[in-house]
């Protein structure tokens, strides 16, 4: 419990109400629901046989069949109208693939999803760090986008397979005493494939949601301030001085050197004596003569 309470403590959990964790919440919901309806499903059709001679007749032969949908497995008896005697029918078709591949995406997605909310919550600074946790979570979610339409696409067309395959007016077909006019063959009960049809508008939903996604983790990866030309490297900025005094910045006084010129000398004193001359203080001697009067 400890643990636990650390965990929910050091969490940010308003990223969830941001496009980028709103739409991963959307995405591990939609992913339970394509894998849940698919991956669940039990169908059942029912038909009946209604030979010449009643008493070989059988008015209720019920065939079930479920998820991974390897109907080739399938089968069910049926009277031959002869004697009392029956005959194994099998249906026709093997759509396992398609069902375990959407089924597969749709797990996967639901795992990545909840990984990367946990990531969003817990650990967000380290993986916008270098936006190396938001490149490789761009790259993952642009697979996920296409698995999604691959699989989805996929699934489609077996799902419309599987109906053709389950259709009692064409099972019927199979069996060999519906072959003779005097017996009368006819469906009793469709299978309900609601849930199936849901299950492909889920894959759909998840494929518009991932592609969308796209778009918020492309704005976390830093690729955009690149192509605009206003991302600059971390290894290329270089670091505010702390001081005018640090080098580089000294800014040298043109007038601190020695310069040619005129250099006035401040000391000189100057002013009028009492005679009315005038003094320029400086401190000249008087010239001395050799040949005095």
């Amino acid at each position: 419990m400890d643990v636990a309470n650390q965990l929910v403590a050091q969490g940010q959990f308003t990223v969830v109400k941001q496009p980028l964790g709103f739409i991963k919440v959307l995405q591990w919901i939609f992913a339970i629901f394509a894998f849940s309806t698919c991956g669940s499903y039990s169908g059942m059709f029912k038909m009946s046989v209604e030979c010449k001679n009643r008493s070989d007749s059988d008015l209720g032969i019920e065939v079930e069949f479920e998820y991974p949908f390897r109907l080739h497995q399938v089968y069910f008896d049926a009277p031959t109208c002869k004697e009392g005697n029956r005959e194994r029918v099998f249906l026709v078709g093997d759509y396992s693939s398609s069902a375990e591949f959407f089924v597969t995406i749709a797990v996967f997605s639901f795992l990545y999803s909840m990984a990367a909310l946990a990531a969003y919550c817990f650990v967000l600074e380290k993986y916008r760090e270098n936006n190396k946790g938001a490149r490789i979570d761009f790259v993952v979610t642009a697979v996920f986008a296409f698995m999604w339409l691959v699989s989805s696409c996929a699934w489609a067309k077996a799902l419309s397979d599987v109906k053709t395959a389950t259709d009692p007016e064409r099972v019927i077909t199979l069996i060999e005493a519906c072959e003779e006019q005097e017996n009368l063959c006819k469906e009793v009960h469709d299978p309900k494939v609601s849930g199936l049809n849901t299950s492909v508008a889920f894959g759909f939903i998840n494929l518009i949601l991932w592609l969308g996604n796209l778009w918020f983790v492309f704005k976390e990866t830093g690729w955009m301030a690149a192509f605009v030309g206003t991302h600059v490297p971390s290894q290329e900025k270089q670091p505010a001085p702390d001081s005018f005094g640090q080098e580089g910045y000294v800014q040298q006084d043109p007038y601190a050197g020695t310069q040619g010129g005129y250099q006035p000398e401040y000391g000189q004193q100057g002013g009028y004596n009492e005679d009315g001359g005038y003094n320029q203080g400086y401190d000249q001697q008087p010239t001395s003569y050799s040949n005095q009067m």
